[in-house]
Order: C-alpha cells, then sequence, then structure tokens
C-alpha cells in the first residue's frame, strides 16, 4: 500500500514538473519560484528514495527539504503579493526563522539527524501563515494558485502532526508507525493532485493554445 502510494506520488509530481515546466519556458505563464519548488522537490524525492533503497538513513535530507521548501515557497507567496506590509513580513520572518535554526542546529547538531519537531513546526507553519496571505489577498484579486495554496494548507497542516508522531514513534508499535507513514504517502499525494488540478484549470489551456 506504501509504495504504491509513493511511487503514485512520485508519478504525479514528474507529471507537475513537466507541465509546470513547460508552462514556464514556453510559455512564460508558470511562476519560477514555483517550478524552482517543483524542481527541489523532485531531487529531494530521488535523493530520499536512492538512500532509502541503499540502507542508509535519510533524515538529512528530510530535513533539508524542510528548510529549503521554506525558502522556496516563501519566496514563491512573497513573488505573488502586491502588498509592502506582506513583502517586509515574509522577507523577515524567512530571515528570523533560518537564524534560529542555525543557531539551534549549532548548539546541537544532532537535531539535523532526526526528525526536528521545532523546524518542522517552524517551517511548516510559516508556509501556511504566506498562504493564508495569498487567500486574503485572492478576495479582491485574481485566483492564482488557489488550488495549489489549499493543497499547502491542508498537506503541511496535517503532515506536521504526522512528523510529530514520527518523531515520537520509536516507541510505537509497528503497526502505528506503518499507518502514519501511509497516511503522509496519501497526504503527498493529494498535495501534488491539487498542484496538477490547479495546473488543468488555470494553466493548460493557455499552454496548449496557439
Amino acid at each position: 500500500m506504501i509504495d504504491f502510494l509513493m511511487y503514485s506520488t512520485y508519478f504525479v509530481l514528474l507529471i507537475n514538473l513537466i507541465v509546470y515546466s513547460y508552462s514556464f519556458f514556453r510559455k512564460g505563464k508558470a511562476n519560477v519560484f514555483f517550478v524552482s519548488y517543483l524542481i527541489f522537490s523532485s531531487a529531494m524525492q530521488f535523493t530520499m528514495e536512492l538512500l532509502y533503497q541503499l540502507g542508509m538513513t535519510n533524515l538529512v535530507v528530510v530535513n533539508i527539504f524542510f528548510i529549503g521548501q521554506m525558502i522556496i515557497l516563501g519566496l514563491f507567496y512573497n513573488s505573488l503579493t502586491q502588498i509592502k506590509s506582506q513583502k517586509v513580513f515574509i522577507k523577515i520572518s524567512l530571515a528570523l526563522a533560518l537564524l534560529v535554526l542555525a543557531i539551534q542546529f549549532s548548539i546541537n547538531s544532532s537535531e539535523f539527524l532526526k526528525f526536528n519537531l521545532f523546524e518542522i513546526t517552524l517551517t511548516n507553519l510559516l508556509i501556511v501563515v504566506f498562504a493564508l496571505f495569498h487567500f486574503y489577498n485572492m478576495l479582491t484579486e485574481n485566483k492564482t494558485y488557489y488550488y495549489t495554496s489549499v493543497g499547502v494548507v491542508f498537506y503541511l497542516l496535517a503532515s506536521t502532526v504526522l512528523y510529530l508522531i514520527g518523531n515520537l514513534s520509536v516507541g510505537l508499535s509497528n503497526d502505528l508507525k506503518l499507518l502514519s507513514w501511509i497516511l503522509n504517502s496519501f497526504l503527498v499525494l493529494c498535495f501534488q493532485l491539487f498542484i496538477l488540478f490547479d495546473w488543468i484549470k488555470s494553466f493548460s489551456k493557455s499552454t496548449f493554445a496557439k
């Protein structure tokens, strides 16, 4: 079950990378930071899968992914807003978050080798705040990346809870551990489907129009 969900996610992610890249490079429609996020996500997923197949821990890559995701999606939402105060908030929040994480890792480097509860909560919730800014702006603006933002909020809030549980999974039964991973894989797949649906609704016609 979990393998089916994981490889389905890889497949949809690859489709998203292809169609959004085409929309950006050939039509100039897709946002450059969002295309960068898809490229980054694909690279991280490939690396994590490779390490897993080699029997090596991939927690370092997981932590890199959380930090990179925060930076790229922060820049993505910063590029979408035209409100100066929101731009300032996003930039300052990203800088402070990176500073705090750098201090944490310098004090205790082992935090980079496990599910870092503080890092997960901080990075995910910051992105959710940025996405909520975008929802607010869409009340009076065009609904660009609407479904993607729905997926961002849904996925990050739910996955944060699962990752917090994952950090405590050492003391849980194998069945509960497996269930948490299945749920997380399902959430990632749903997120990628939201992204694909957004492209179908917002970009597909302009991409293939002559």
